[in-house]
C-alpha cells in the first residue's frame, strides 16, 4: 500500500530534560469520563443515506452534547470514515480537512478496454493532477492541482473496476474516475465509494452509531465507562500525522492564554518541521494545549536559546489547566 502525506517517520530531538508535576494535567487516556468526552473524537463509521451534518446532528442529541463537528464531508451516498469532534475537540476539525484521505471504490467503464490500457492510465493519474470542482460542489469552480499518492488495482470484473485510492484533501473521487474515463476513451463513473482513511483515524478502527449508542446506554444505566472510552478517543489522536512540540510545564498556561512559545520553554521538537508549518504542541504528559505555525524549523528550534519559535493558532487545553508561571 502507498503512503499518505503525514505517514512520515519523524525523529524526536530532545533539547533538555525535565519533569513534569502530577498534580495538574493528566495522562490523556485518563481524563475523568466527562473531561473525556469534552476533549474527545470519534472514529465514526458513516452509513450510506444521510448527509455528515445528519450523522453530526446524530451524534449531538445521542451524547447530549452542545457541539460537534466534522473532519471532512461525505456525500450522502458514501460510506466510510467521518472523524467527529465533540466539544472543545472541534477546534482541530481544521486539521483533519486538510489531512490526507484514502478510498476505495468501483469505477464502471462505459465499454471494454484492455487491461494493460487501464493500468497504464491509473498509472498516468498518480502525482500531481488539475481537478476543477464538479458543478454540485460547495467551492469555487476553479481549476486546482491536487495529489493523487497512489491508485491501486485491487480488482477487475469486466467493466466494473475496484480500486483503492490515497489523495490530498479537496481530491474529488467522482471528477477522477470521470476523467480517467476520458483519457482512457470509453467514458466512466463512480458506481460506489467508501472513504477508508482520514488522516490518522482507519477504517479498521472505526465504530458504527449503534456501538456509540450503546456505549454511552452503559455508561447512563449501569455506570460502565469503559465501552465509551473505547468508543471516544482522546483529542489527541486526530493530531498524530502533525509535527510535534513537547513543552515544559511552566510554558504550558501562558500558551493557554494565547502567548507564543519562546525557545527556552521547548523540551523536544521532531524534526521535518520548516517555517511556517502546522504543528501540536504537548505537555510532558503528552496533552494537546493547542496548535501553531512555526516561525522556525526543526534545527533552529532544537539549537536556539533564545526567540520565538511557534505563534499559537488554535488552543484546546483550557487556562488554568497548569498553574500560571507568567507574569
Amino acid at each position: 500500500m502507498g503512503k499518505l502525506l503525514g505517514d512520515i517517520k519523524r525523529e524526536t530531538l530532545v533539547k533538555a530534560h525535565d519533569t513534569t508535576d502530577p498534580e495538574y494535567g493528566c495522562d490523556p487516556f485518563k481524563r475523568p469520563i466527562q473531561e473525556h468526552i469534552r476533549l474527545g473524537m470519534i472514529n465514526l463509521d458513516k452509513p450510506r443515506g444521510p448527509t455528515s451534518h445528519e450523522v453530526v446532528a446524530w451524534v449531538k442529541l445521542l451524547l447530549h452534547l452542545q457541539r460537534a463537528g466534522h473532519g471532512g464531508t461525505l456525500d450522502p451516498g458514501v460510506s466510510g470514515v467521518l472523524p467527529v469532534a465533540l466539544e472543545d475537540a472541534t477546534k482541530v476539525t481544521r486539521t483533519l480537512l486538510l489531512s490526507g484521505k484514502e478510498y476505495v471504490g468501483v469505477m464502471h467503464l462505459h465499454d471494454e478496454v484492455p487491461q494493460h490500457r487501464l493500468e497504464q492510465v491509473l498509472l498516468d493519474f498518480q502525482g500531481e493532477i488539475y481537478q476543477r470542482p464538479p458543478m454540485r460542489a460547495a467551492v469555487k469552480r476553479q481549476l486546482r492541482v491536487r495529489n493523487v499518492y497512489y491508485i491501486e488495482l485491487l480488482e477487475r470484473d469486466g467493466r466494473e473496476v475496484l480500486m483503492r485510492v490515497g489523495c490530498e484533501a479537496g481530491t474529488y473521487m467522482r471528477k477522477l474516475m470521470s476523467d480517467i474515463g476520458e483519457a482512457l476513451g470509453c467514458g466512466a463513473h463512480m458506481s460506489e465509494l467508501r472513504r477508508t482513511r482520514t488522516g490518522p483515524f482507519m477504517e479498521k478502527d472505526s465504530i458504527k452509531l449503534h456501538d456509540l449508542s450503546d456505549a454511552y446506554a452503559f455508561w447512563q444505566e449501569e455506570g460502565r465507562e469503559e465501552p465509551l472510552r473505547s468508543a471516544i478517543l482522546p483529542v489527541e489522536i486526530s493530531v498524530q500525522h502533525l509535527p510535534k512540540i513537547v513543552v515544559r510545564d511552566g510554558a504550558v498556561d501562558a500558551i493557554c492564554h494565547g502567548a507564543s512559545l519562546a525557545a527556552p520553554g521547548v523540551i523536544s521538537v521532531e524534526t521535518g518541521i520548516s517555517a511556517g508549518d502546522l504543528v501540536a504542541i504537548l505537555t510532558l504528559k503528552g496533552e494537546l494545549i493547542g496548535l501553531a505555525h512555526a516561525t522556525m524549523g526543526s534545527k533552529e528550534i532544537y539549537e536556539t536559546d533564545h526567540g520565538i519559535v511557534a505563534k499559537p493558532e488554535r488552543i484546546v487545553m483550557s487556562p488554568g489547566t497548569y498553574p500560571k508561571k507568567w507574569k
